[in-house]
């Protein structure tokens, strides 16, 4: 199984990036996934949205295809979004309206919140409100908030970083279950994104 980390802040050295790679190093170390891959959208590597995708546009379709082709052979997705102003980034919407049900239906992913302060609820409420609709991805009910950011997993508060780390890896095996569970799903010829092209 492979899992793809997808971290949602346009930012450089993000938070969200950071954790994204600790989330990635706790996958390994639990030996959860056979693979796992992180994909920033740190310096907006997607440009936004445009009709032309459906035109079957060469550039577009040179820059989508190592992103679908990841996202494809994905089983499983962490999605880590950044609280700014309350609202997941305009990165991360982005990405929700370049890859549909082909690169994501019926995968689950883990929701990972990061805020700088006490915050987080809101990207993981606007998440599942808006993002699955379409592209049939299944988050799972388990979800992860990562708050004051920037002092976890630092190492300066050990005892806060194990209860934290306990959360994660219980999400994480969680995550990993659902994974071998929607592969049933995915390979049972039920699925007709043909007929039913889109979410109500």
């Amino acid at each position: 199984m492979k899992l793809t980390i997808i971290t949602g802040s346009h930012r450089r050295e993000s938070q969200s990036e950071r954790i994204g790679h600790i989330l990635r190093k706790r996958v390994e170390a639990l030996g959860l996934f056979d693979d796992s891959e992180v994909l920033s959208l740190s310096g907006n590597p997607l440009p936004l949205w445009d009709e032309v995708i459906f035109s079957g546009d060469e550039q577009w379709k040179a820059l989508l295809s190592p992103w679908r082709q990841t996202l494809r052979a994905s089983d499983a997705l962490v999605v880590v979004t950044p609280e700014w102003n309350g609202m997941v980034p305009s990165a991360l919407k982005n990405f929700f309206l370049l890859f549909g049900a082909a690169e994501l239906g019926h995968k689950p992913a883990l929701i990972t919140a990061v805020s700088a302060g006490q915050g987080g609820s809101y990207p993981v409420a606007e998440l599942r409100m808006s993002s699955y609709k379409n592209a049939r991805l299944c988050f799972i009910p388990e979800h992860l908030i990562i708050r004051d950011v920037a002092s976890v997993f630092t190492g300066d508060n050990q005892e806060a970083d194990m209860h934290l780390q306990d959360r994660t890896d219980y999400a994480l095996r969680l995550l990993s279950e659902y994974g071998k569970g929607l592969q049933q799903v995915r390979n049972s010829g039920v699925i007709d994104h043909k007929t039913f092209r889109n979410g109500m």
